[in-house]
């Protein structure tokens, strides 16, 4: 009964850890990149999207489409880095529970 009750106050110091880095998710960001630097996303952690940045040597009616690609490509950039650092976030936290294999807390 023991290991029970030690396992339950720790699933609560657990619970009250995940809601701080769920908060503090929504402050970090990230930034997504593509063209060589010439399209730039930043994003939350969380995935929403704070400003987007075009260099004005894209301006090129013509080459719009090439933009647009840029454009999603920076977004995915940005989001690859979110859920790296979500996961990151998330692992130290649950480093050191005694969880079954393959069981995701996120």
């Amino acid at each position: 009964m023991k290991d029970i009750m030690g396992l339950m106050k720790q699933a609560q110091g657990l619970q009250k850890k995940m809601a701080d880095a769920q908060a503090e998710l929504d402050t970090l960001e990230v930034e997504g990149v593509s063209g060589g630097g010439v399209v730039k996303v930043v994003s939350t952690a969380k995935g929403v999207v704070k400003a987007i940045s075009i260099d004005a040597s894209l301006m090129v009616p013509d080459e719009k489409e090439i933009l647009e690609d840029l454009v999603i490509a920076a977004l995915n950039d940005a989001r690859g880095k979110a859920e790296r650092l979500v996961a990151e976030k998330m692992g130290q936290l649950t480093a050191g529970l005694p969880l079954p294999p393959g069981l995701k807390l996120f």
